[in-house]
């Protein structure tokens, strides 16, 4: 059960609407997500079951789910795994089960991010709004120049620098470091990396061809590559691109 939400709406600083959906099979938490959501200017509705909550993502879908993983009589990560065989709708687990295991597994499904319960109002609507903004980067990644800091990558002239420095690197290496900055923070396991930069499969190739890409990247942009700034690892899951 989530901690008393301790009410800090702000009426002079209005979010930006967005549909949210709300899978608990308990009515209560159901209801005080959903009022604590909408008191931060968000739009929900809400589902009790799998069943449920799918047929509501087929007819109207959503801008975020935040899903509830110990369902009565069901399992929250297959409902994930369920989700996303058919949308990319950015899911939030919440749970009770904090263990690394389970945010592993989470991740390795699709999750976007992962809140234990007990949680604040404050760390769940603070979870939701940089979810929400790293949607919205991805969707407007189209820009010729993504600069971080010191780092720019320029998609146009396929460039990239460090504090004005010319960085040389392979094609792949710049395929590489473009997908993953183009979603800043999402988390990328090695299929995932070798399906959408190499368009092959783990089947077909080494996964290791990632992590000697991310190598060389690391050697090439990172002011110190065994303590990296800007290509994280994710121990057990993957790789991610921290702004």
């Amino acid at each position: 059960m989530a901690k008393a939400a301790t009410s800090t709406t702000h009426a002079t600083a209005p979010k930006p609407c967005a549909h949210l959906l709300v899978v608990d099979d308990d009515p209560e938490v159901r209801s005080m997500v959903s009022r604590l959501l909408e008191a931060e200017g968000y739009e929900t509705e809400s589902a009790a079951t799998g069943a449920e909550m799918m047929e509501k993502l087929s007819h109207r879908g959503a801008d975020l789910v935040i899903l509830d993983v110990m369902l009565a009589g069901e399992n929250g990560f297959d409902l994930l795994a369920a989700i996303r065989r058919t949308s990319h709708v950015p899911v939030i687990l919440l749970t009770g089960r904090g263990g690394e295991s389970d945010r592993v597994l989470g991740l390795r499904l699709g999750a976007d991010d992962y809140v234990a319960k007990p949680f604040s109002s404050a760390e769940l609507a603070a979870r939701v709004a940089s979810v929400l903004r790293r949607v919205n980067q991805r969707h407007t990644s189209n820009a010729a120049l993504l600069q971080f800091g010191e780092l720019s990558i320029d998609l146009l002239a396929r460039e990239v620098k460090v504090a004005g420095r010319l960085v040389p690197t392979t094609a792949k290496e710049f395929d590489l470091l473009a997908f993953i900055a183009r979603s800043p923070r999402q988390v990328f396991s090695r299929e995932q990396l070798l399906a959408h930069v190499w368009s092959s499969s783990s089947e077909w190739q080494d996964d290791g061809t990632v992590t000697e890409h991310v190598r060389r990247i690391r050697r090439k942009i990172e002011a110190d590559p065994e303590h990296p700034q800007w290509v994280r690892t994710v121990r057990g899951v993957g790789y991610r691109f921290e702004p």
